[in-house]
C-alpha cells in the first residue's frame, strides 16, 4: 500500500535497484505518457489480431457455404455480449496485480478456439468462434485499469482507441494478406493470431512496469478502486436517469460500428470499390487521426464537469456527421472512401469519447468511489447485446440484398436515438451541481 492510500502495480521485480530505476524514469511526464500509450496501443492492438482477421473472409467456397459469415459473425458477438456481462463483476472486482497475467491468459485462450476453429468440421466452427469471443471480451477493461483515474488519462485512453480503430483495418487487411497467399479462410484467423503472440506478451509486459496514480492524480480526478455489488448498485440508482442516455447513445453507436467493422468487405464491393488488403488500414487511419486529435485535447481541460460537457458535444457532432454522410450517400453525392470515413468520423466520435472522456470525467466529478471498467462493461454489455440482436434478425428474419441500403437505415435509427439520448444526459447533469 502507497502512503497515498492506493495499491502498487506488481511490476514483476522484487530488486530494488531496479525498482528505484524504473520509479526514476516514470517520475518523467512525457516518458510516462509515451510509455503507457505504446503499452496500451500495442497490447490491444495485438488482441484485434485473435478477434478480427476472420471478418476478412467471406466463406462462401467450400468447406463453408453462403451465408455462414453470418453465422460466424453472430457467435463470436453472442461469446463476446456473455463476456462483457461478466465483464461487469470481473473486471470492476478485479486487484491490480493480477491484470496482466489474466490477460496473457485470456488471449491462449482464444488462439486455442482458432486452432479448433481450423479443424473442426464446417457445422461447428461458429461454436470456436463463440468461444474465442468469451475471453477476448475481458481485454479491454484490464488493459483500461493500467490507464484510469489519471490527469492525462484522456491520453492515454485515445492512444488505446487508436488501436480498435487502426487494428481493426489492420488486423483486416493483415487476414486478406494472408488470403491472397493462399493460407485457406479456415486456417486464416489462427495463423494472424499467431503472429501478433509474441509482441502481445511484450506489450503486457510495459503494462505491468506502469506505476499506480500518483496522489495528485488521484486529487483531480479521484480514487479509484474495485465495487463490489452493493457499490455498484447503489451508483448505478444514483445516476440512472443520466445513465440511461449514454447507455442509449453506446448502444446504437455499437450497433452501426460493429456492422461497418464485421460487413467492411460487403460494403465496400457495394458501394463500387472493391475492398483491398490495404484499403481496410487507409480509410481507418483518416479515421483515427480525425477523431483522436480530438479527444487526446482533451487532457487541457482541467475542470471535469466543463470535459464531460465537452465529450458529450463532441459526441453531438459525431451525429452530425454521420447524418451528413447518409444524406449524401442517398442522394448520390458521395464517394465510396469518403463515405466510409465520414461514417467512420461520426460513429467514432461518440464512441470513443465514451472511453476517453465521458465516463472518466463523470467519476472525476462526482467523487464517488469506483471504477470506469463497471461503467464501460455495462455500456459494452448493453451495446454488443444489441448487435447480437441486430444479427439474430438479418439471419432469421431473412433479410437479404443491398447491404449499403441495411446499413443506412438503421443508420437513420442510430443518429435519431443517440442524439435523444445525449440531450437527455446533457439535461440531468446539467441540474446536478
Amino acid at each position: 500500500m502507497n502512503t497515498d492510500g492506493t495499491t502498487s502495480v506488481t511490476n514483476g521485480t522484487n530488486n530494488p535497484s531496479t525498482n528505484n530505476r524504473w520509479s526514476s524514469w516514470f517520475s518523467n511526464p512525457l516518458f510516462l505518457s509515451v510509455w503507457c500509450t505504446v503499452a496500451a496501443f500495442g497490447a490491444y492492438g495485438c488482441m484485434y489480431a485473435f478477434r478480427k482477421p476472420f471478418t476478412a473472409g467471406r466463406y462462401v467456397s467450400p468447406p463453408f457455404n453462403e451465408g455462414i459469415k453470418t453465422w460466424l459473425v453472430l457467435a463470436q458477438v453472442l461469446g463476446y455480449t456473455a463476456s462483457k456481462f461478466i465483464g461487469i463483476r470481473i473486471i470492476s472486482e478485479m486487484k491490480p496485480a493480477r491484470r496482466g497475467k489474466v490477460l496473457i491468459g485470456l488471449v491462449g485462450l482464444a488462439l486455442l478456439a482458432l486452432l479448433l476453429f481450423a479443424l473442426v468440421p464446417t457445422p461447428y466452427k461458429p461454436v470456436c468462434l463463440f468461444l474465442n469471443g468469451l475471453p477476448l471480451g475481458l481485454v479491454y477493461g484490464l488493459v483500461l485499469g493500467f490507464l484510469e483515474g489519471r490527469r492525462l488519462t484522456e491520453a492515454f485512453v485515445a492512444g488505446l482507441c487508436a488501436s480498435f480503430i487502426l487494428a481493426d483495418g489492420f488486423t483486416k487487411s493483415i487476414g486478406a494478406n494472408l488470403l491472397q497467399r493462399g493460407v485457406p479462410e479456415a486456417w486464416m484467423p489462427f495463423a494472424s493470431g499467431l503472429i501478433f503472440l509474441m509482441p502481445l506478451i511484450g506489450f503486457v509486459l510495459m503494462l505491468q512496469k506502469i506505476p499506480p496514480p500518483s496522489g495528485a492524480d488521484i486529487v483531480a480526478r479521484s480514487e479509484r478502486t474495485p465495487m463490489r455489488w452493493l457499490d455498484r448498485r447503489a451508483f448505478f440508482i444514483r445516476h440512472a436517469p443520466g445513465l440511461a442516455g449514454l447507455l442509449l447513445m453506446y448502444l446504437l453507436v455499437t450497433v452501426l460500428r460493429s456492422l461497418r467493422a464485421d460487413f467492411a468487405p460487403e460494403l465496400w464491393a457495394e458501394l463500387g470499390m472493391p475492398s483491398t488488403p490495404a484499403l481496410f488500414t487507409r480509410s481507418e487511419l483518416w479515421v483515427a487521426i480525425g477523431v483522436l486529435v480530438l479527444h487526446a485535447s482533451l487532457v487541457g481541460v482541467t475542470h471535469n464537469r466543463r470535459a464531460f460537457f465537452v465529450g458529450i458535444g463532441l459526441s453531438l457532432i459525431g451525429m452530425t456527421t454521420l447524418t451528413t454522410a447518409l444524406l449524401l450517400v442517398s442522394a448520390g453525392r458521395v464517394g465510396p472512401f469518403p463515405f466510409m470515413v465520414l461514417t467512420g468520423i461520426g460513429l467514432y466520435l461518440p464512441y470513443v469519447a465514451a472511453h476517453t472522456t465521458l465516463f472518466e470525467r463523470l467519476m472525476a466529478m462526482t467523487r464517488d468511489r469506483g471504477n470506469i471498467g463497471f461503467l464501460m462493461y455495462l455500456a459494452d454489455a448493453v451495446g454488443y447485446l444489441g448487435y447480437a440482436g441486430v444479427m439474430v434478425v438479418h439471419q432469421f428474419g431473412h433479410i437479404q440484398g443491398d447491404v449499403v441500403a441495411w446499413f443506412v437505415h438503421i443508420g437513420w435509427v442510430v443518429a435519431a436515438g443517440s442524439i435523444s439520448g445525449l440531450v437527455g444526459t446533457f439535461l440531468f447533469y446539467r441540474r446536478q451541481k
